[in-house]
């Protein structure tokens, strides 16, 4: 049985892509597997970026709401927060002091940033060995990665290698990557790829209101009159669309834009419709656990005690090793 760990980082409530593309694949495999899973939420990760108690605490709870929201069973999986660990700050240090500096530098976290160095804080810095040690903490086999974060990966790959070959023995796993070339592609509001950097997401969670006025106004649609046909496949609405929506709901969508008389205005307000009904269980659980905040801390306490255990004996296997 392999263990298989994914880790989200804690910067606001998932947007639709995050649920469509990240966790309900995610809570999928965690079901139709026997392998073992390790999930958590990296707060420790926002605080490169995000300074202010209240908002990191906020963005933590929202982020283990909409997980729970979305189905996650934690009798079947380690769900914890990234902070209530602190055997992996430890491990971190550990890794950071076998790893050379100007590897570091190559980092996409911190190369993407090295032209505006104030923007640059030493946690961001050294981003790739906490990320290591979230992942080496937990003897994980495998990890569940895109392509973006395979450098992340091969670079926790390489410390423990440097760290095995020291001791000379296999005192950490090496894990494996697990990219899925499928993962869904959601577009933002304005066709691009959904993202919080981007600022064109699509809230599940949010109440109807909410959602009719980000659909009504930032969603791009063209000048086609009502009356003349247009094209599903260039049509940002209908692309979220059919993603929400039942195959035989899509197609009846595209149909109607095919054969004209039926506008912009007609396929938002379907639009709205399926994701308030399509996501009405997953919003009302969502809100439940945002109200009853103990709930959710018994919820993460439960995947806490666990990894602590865990990343408790890894830290073990470090600290003899290295003459502690």
């Amino acid at each position: 049985m392999a263990r298989i760990l994914t880790g989200i980082q804690s910067t606001g409530t998932p947007h639709l892509g995050n649920v469509l593309g990240a966790i309900r694949p995610a809570i999928e495999l965690a079901q139709d597997t026997q392998d073992e899973s390790f999930l958590f939420i990296a707060d420790l990760h926002s605080l490169t970026q995000i300074k202010d108690g209240s908002e990191l605490r906020a963005n933590t709870y929202a982020a283990a709401a909409a997980w729970l929201a979305c189905g996650l069973d934690t009798d079947r999986t380690v769900f914890y927060r990234q902070s209530d660990v602190p055997q992996c700050t430890e491990l971190a240090w550990y890794l950071s002091c076998f790893f050379p500096y100007n590897r570091l530098t190559l980092a996409h976290s911190f190369k993407d940033k090295s032209n505006r160095l104030e923007d640059v804080n030493a946690g961001l810095f050294s981003y790739p060995m906490l990320m290591a040690a979230d992942i080496l903490a937990y003897d994980a086999n495998e990890v569940p990665v895109g392509k973006d974060q395979l450098q992340h990966l091969e670079m926790a790959r390489d410390v423990a290698g440097r760290i095995n070959h020291k001791v000379g023995r296999e005192i950490l796993i090496e894990p494996e990557a697990r990219t899925n070339d499928a993962t869904m592609y959601v577009p933002g509001t304005d066709g691009a790829k959904m993202s919080k950097s981007k600022g064109n997401l699509l809230d599940p969670f949010a109440d109807e209101k909410t959602l009719k006025k980000v659909i009504n106004k930032q969603i791009v649609t063209d000048a086609t009159p009502l009356e003349e046909p247009k094209d599903p496949e260039s049509s940002v609405v209908y692309k979220i669309y059919k993603l929400v929506a039942s195959p035989e709901e899509a197609n009846a969508m595209a149909s109607k834009l095919l054969a004209g008389g039926y506008g912009w205005g007609h396929a938002k307000k379907d639009l709205l419709g399926a994701l308030v009904d399509g996501f009405s269980q997953e919003r009302d659980t969502f809100n439940r656990y945002m109200a009853d905040l103990p709930a959710l801390d018994a919820e993460l306490a439960k995947g806490a005690d666990k990894a602590r255990t865990v990343a408790n004996a890894t830290v073990n296997r470090l600290r003899s090793a290295f003459g502690y």
